[in-house]
């Protein structure tokens, strides 16, 4: 174990290198350039594969071809470049074809800006593509995370043959911090997960396998999108994460993920020192989305502040799990927007009128 100073994109390639990622394509896009660049300098050292690939949909086409024959196998970009995967995402997911998607969101709409953002949720956890489909959605907050997460991508991805995707943002991917690094770790969920008894190696004896995305037969993709729906279900069940601080007693329940709970986090434990009862409830997974969790919690805490850099997409997805129970307010950056302690305080508290309790 020792301790590296990194940025958040070089942890999520460290990440990927520590779960055995054997491939990698992408395209240069800012702000996660430097991941990219990481890639290209790790990979060869284990033997691995690294393309720089003339395309977006390139690349995504090949790590699909990657993963059919049972290479763990990565790509990342950054929203514009996320958008031009979405074909081949779909795809992905069709044939259930385990792989790890990065974005580290930039502004938009459109190219938008570099700065970073949290607009590209609607996009990550309702599918993105066409099809009824779903990803596995992780919002890491800190460098730390953006490598134990990524491990965990490859893990879930291998588990549940899917797609996963890390939705990090600029800020994350460009900070850096102290980072623990264990090269021996491993969350390998379980020893059956290195046979993969549906990947296409050649024959070799064997019966052959197809794999495919195309049911033309009357019934058989409403069948097949079934047998999908089942899968979705029990991921919901099985890997709902999430982390709740404070949250016990609050009046205030702030909800946050990625770097936002981070500024949250800081906003939480000064109004506790002025006697505030506020708390946060994370998102860790942001889909399956802690819905439970944060319906429970709605029926003691008189009020819920969804804080996002965006317009207010997460904000949908806590309104249906707080189901009329008690009240929410927004507050958002969109565009690039970041906002900080102070400015969550005096804009969004300070309107509040929660009595203080007495200090103790």
């Amino acid at each position: 174990m020792k301790k590296v100073l990194m940025s958040g994109n070089e942890a999520c390639g460290e990440g990927a290198m520590i779960a055995g990622c054997r491939f990698y394509a992408g395209y240069p896009i800012t702000p996660q350039n430097e991941l990219t660049e990481y890639m290209a300098r790790r990979m060869p050292e284990t033997g691995g594969v690294f393309i720089q690939s003339e395309s977006e949909v390139a690349a995504i086409n090949m790590v699909f071809g990657a993963s059919l024959t049972g290479a763990r196998a990565m790509t990342s970009s950054s929203s514009p470049g996320i958008s031009l995967k979405q074909e081949g995402i779909s795809y992905m997911a069709a044939c259930e074809l385990p792989a790890v998607i990065i974005n580290m969101v930039r502004g938009g709409p459109g190219l938008g800006n570099i700065a970073p953002a949290q607009s590209d949720y609607f996009q990550a956890t309702k599918g993105g593509g066409h099809g009824d489909y779903h990803l596995i959605v992780l919002g890491p907050s800190s460098a730390q995370e953006m490598m134990e997460l990524t491990v965990l991508a490859f893990d879930l991805a291998d588990k549940y043959r899917t797609p996963v995707l890390i939705l990090g943002d600029g800020l994350i991917g460009q900070m850096m911090e102290p980072v623990l690094v264990n090269s021996r770790q491993s969350l390998v969920v379980s020893k059956k997960l290195t046979t993969k008894n549906w990947v296409l190696t050649g024959c070799k004896g064997r019966d052959p396998r197809i794999v495919k995305s195309l049911w033309l037969n009357d019934g058989a993709l409403e069948a097949f999108n079934r047998k999908l729906g089942e899968k979705y279900e029990h991921i919901k069940r099985a890997e709902t994460r999430y982390e709740a601080v404070r949250t016990e007693d609050a009046d205030i329940v702030f909800v946050g993920y990625g770097s936002v709970a981070r500024i949250l986090r800081a906003a939480v434990a000064r109004l506790r020192e002025e006697g505030i009862r506020a708390g946060l409830l994370r998102p860790i997974t942001l889909w399956p989305f802690p819905q439970a969790a944060i319906r429970q919690l709605s029926k003691k805490t008189k009020k819920f502040v969804v804080v996002e850099m965006s317009m207010g997409q997460m904000l949908e997805d806590v309104e249906l799990a707080v189901a009329g129970n008690a009240k929410i307010e927004f507050y958002g950056r969109p565009g690039g927007g970041i906002p900080h302690e102070e400015e969550i305080y005096q804009r969004v508290i300070a309107r509040h009128k929660v009595p203080k309790q007495s200090k103790k």
